[in-house]
């Protein structure tokens, strides 16, 4: 049997999230997207792992854009001190 095409980030993401809200059953999913039920379920708990790392970071996963951009300003500004 040949391997399904990988899924994209989003497709990922647009399956699991088609569970909880209960448009889906994993076996539904699975069957409608041609991937495994168990892929599905590494995929959901991948995905409850990630958002229980953000909420533990205080609700950020990483800087914000402004955070990003006053470092690269205080890097700029730090370069041309010297």
């Amino acid at each position: 049997m040949a391997r399904p095409p990988l899924k994209s980030v989003e497709d990922k993401t647009r399956i699991v999230m088609a569970v909880p809200r209960e448009e889906l059953s994993i076996a539904e999913a699975a069957r409608r997207e041609g991937v495994s039920q168990t892929s599905i379920a590494n995929w959901r708990d991948q995905f409850l792992e990630g958002g229980q790392a953000t909420i533990a970071a205080g609700g950020r996963a990483g800087p914000s854009s402004r955070e990003e951009h006053l470092e690269a300003e205080i890097e700029t500004l730090t370069v041309s001190a010297r």
